[in-house]
C-alpha cells in the first residue's frame, strides 16, 4: 500500500510539474505578441503607420499603389489605389486590432488584423484586394473563382510588377506627415 502511494503521488507531482511547464510556456509565447494600434493610417492595400512605426498584414500581398490591373474589356484601373481604400475603412471601424510578434527585414511589425470578428489579412485577398503570401490559399482561391477584384481580369502579382519596375517592398509608399495628422484628427473629432 506504501508504494503505490508513492508511486501515485511522483505521478502526480509530475503531472502537475509538466502542466507548470506547459502554462509558462504558454505566457511566454503569448508576452511576444504584441499590439499594432493607435491613430493608424493605411499606407497601401497591406501596410499600416502610426506615430511609432509600420506594420504588414501578414500573409498577404496586395498591388502596390501605383500599380493598375486590366478589366476583361482592357481598360484599366487602379487596383493599388482601391487595395489602400479598402484597407482603410476596417480602420475606421470599430474593434479594429493589429497583433504581431516578429518584424520583416525591413523593420515592419508583421500583423494579424481582426476588426471584430473577421479577419481582414483573409477578407482582402477574399475581396481580390490582395494575393495570398503563403496563409491565405483558399481565400485567394475563392476570390480567383468568383471572379473578385484583381482576378475580374488580368494583373501583374505584386511581387512580379515589383521587379518590373525595379522596387522592393521597402521602397514604397510612406506615410506623410498630413496622412498621420489627419488620422489622429479623425479619431480626435469621431469621423469615420
Amino acid at each position: 500500500m506504501t508504494g503505490f502511494r508513492r508511486v501515485f503521488r511522483d505521478g502526480v507531482v509530475g503531472v502537475a510539474m509538466l502542466l507548470l511547464a506547459l502554462l509558462i510556456i504558454a505566457k511566454l509565447d503569448r508576452d511576444g505578441e504584441r499590439d499594432f494600434s493607435g491613430d493608424l493610417v493605411a499606407i497601401d492595400g497591406d501596410t499600416l503607420a502610426n506615430g511609432k512605426g509600420r506594420a504588414r498584414l501578414e500573409g498577404i500581398d496586395a498591388p502596390e499603389l501605383s500599380q493598375k490591373c486590366r478589366r476583361p474589356d482592357r481598360r484599366t484601373w487602379p487596383c493599388g489605389v482601391e487595395a489602400k481604400h479598402r484597407l482603410a475603412t476596417f480602420l475606421a471601424s470599430p474593434g479594429f486590432v493589429c497583433t504581431g510578434r516578429a518584424d520583416d527585414r525591413y523593420g515592419r511589425r508583421l500583423a494579424r488584423c481582426r476588426s471584430g470578428e473577421t479577419d481582414v489579412n483573409a477578407l482582402m485577398v477574399r475581396e481580390g484586394f490582395a494575393v495570398s503570401y503563403g496563409d491565405y490559399s483558399a481565400e485567394e482561391a475563392a476570390a480567383r473563382r468568383a471572379g473578385s477584384g484583381i482576378w475580374n481580369g488580368s494583373f501583374d502579382r505584386p511581387e512580379v510588377w515589383r521587379r518590373a519596375n525595379s522596387l522592393d517592398a521597402g521602397e514604397m509608399a510612406s506615410a506623410d506627415f498630413g496622412d498621420l495628422l489627419f488620422a489622429f484628427l479623425r479619431r480626435l473629432f469621431g469621423i469615420n
